[in-house]
């Protein structure tokens, strides 16, 4: 699946999010969808999310 397809998915799905849930479900699914994407690419090996939540300590 294209970059662009995925772009045209997302889209869509946050339009349902807005017409069914208003403002709050547009919110919602914004950040449903970056958890997701973060989950995602940890488990692709694109995202570090341990040096994320590590922050400056480590």
């Amino acid at each position: 699946m294209t970059t662009s397809t995925l772009g045209l998915i997302a889209g869509l799905l946050l339009a349902i999010a807005v017409v069914a849930g208003g403002f709050t479900g547009l919110l919602l699914g914004l950040v449903f969808g970056a958890v997701g994407y973060l989950v995602g690419g940890h488990v692709d090996g694109q995202v570090d999310l341990r040096a994320l939540l590590r922050g400056r300590r480590g």
